[in-house]
């Protein structure tokens, strides 16, 4: 799936195989949605714990996840 249209059309969908390509292209998507946004909060000065809080998961998850990621030791 290549476009937004596209995967809105896909998520309807009751073919199986494009369902479920449409939730494998929405996790992706949401993956890179939560980096930028999580790059974004660390160079206003959020904090791990501040941003954990935000995602719904503990502090350490987040940093874990992210801390390696985010260049220019925000961490």
């Amino acid at each position: 799936m290549t476009s937004m249209t596209e995967l809105a059309a896909a998520v309807d969908s009751r073919d199986p195989a494009t369902g479920l390509a449409a939730v494998a292209a929405l996790r992706r998507l949401v993956e890179e949605l939560e980096a930028v946004h999580v790059t974004n909060a660390r160079a206003h000065g959020w904090s791990w714990e501040a941003i954990a809080s935000a995602l719904g998961v503990r502090r350490q998850s987040a940093h874990k996840k992210h801390a390696g990621r985010i260049a220019g030791g925000l961490r």
